[in-house]
């Protein structure tokens, strides 16, 4: 069976979404070739119609073009953020999962302390010292999403490294290194893919809701936090600016849920 058989309908749809996301990071000229950036002032708050799909904001710009061309922004800052918890996660993960019990214990309480508090508020706290803009609501997210990773990975290292077929590599005379890279590494790190995918959503919501409280990606970015924040002014008469924007969040957070979950369910 296919790997996209093996993800289901609902795993197929979810990565054929992606695809288009993804064509929409790399190449977003091929399904908007405008300009997001180009005001027409004399098109401002043009409701969605033939010419505009999705209407024009406050300055005239095509809403669809910008949010097409946000994706590589809020995507790409989103899967930044994860790529920077998942490897703080993995340092942290696997020195609390084989270092010494006292090191594990340490690291343990630091972990459960940072995991109890809401991801969101403590990225809050991080930007609070770092200072707004995207490269510290990269840093802000990536720092704050690091404890959950390496919660799930210290958990499933001590699984691993206690379970029987690693105790018979040792008993074979299998090093520590060789025994890492056969049988503990690979044995870990697939649940992490599962979780990174369910985490890049999850990041792009957190990096949207820093933008949309003016702590992220300023305007005009096509960022589609920054999109949210700028349409809230106009929502009584101009709902477009606020509700378009506000689905592109939360359908690319669907569809890496379910892909996310689709992965898990395969293992």
């Amino acid at each position: 069976m296919s790997a996209l058989g093996r993800l289901g309908w609902p795993g197929a749809a979810a990565a054929a979404a992606l695809a288009v996301l993804g064509a929409a990071v790399t190449s977003p000229w091929l399904l908007a070739p405008g300009d997001p950036l180009a005001i027409d002032p004399a098109s401002a708050f043009t409701s969605p119609s033939a010419a505009h799909p999705l209407g024009t904001d406050e300055s005239g710009r095509d809403v669809l073009t910008r949010i097409v061309h946000g994706a590589a922004a809020s995507a790409g800052i989103g899967l930044a953020a994860t790529a920077v918890g998942i490897g703080l996660g993995l340092v942290i993960g696997f020195t609390a999962g084989l270092g010494p019990r006292w090191l594990e214990a340490a690291l343990g309480r630091v972990i459960e302390v940072l995991f109890a508090l809401p991801t969101l508020v403590l990225a809050l706290l991080l930007v609070a010292v770092l200072g707004p803009g995207t490269e510290s609501s990269v840093l802000a997210i990536g720092l704050a999403t690091a404890p959950g990773y390496a919660r799930i990975l210290r958990s499933r290292v001590r699984s691993v490294a206690r379970s029987d077929y690693v105790a018979y590599a040792r008993s074979e005379g299998v090093g520590g290194a060789a025994l890492f890279a056969r049988h503990i590494a690979p044995n870990t790190l697939w649940p992490l893919v599962a979780t990174a995918t369910l985490g890049i959503g999850q990041a792009i919501v957190w990096v949207s809701a820093l933008s949309f409280l003016g702590l992220g990606t300023p305007p005009p970015s096509p960022e589609w936090g920054a999109m949210l924040d700028a349409g809230r002014v106009y929502i009584s008469y101009a709902w477009w600016l606020t509700v378009f924007p506000g689905l592109a969040i939360v359908g690319t957070a669907v569809v890496l849920t379910v892909l996310g979950r689709r992965i898990g369910a395969v293992r």
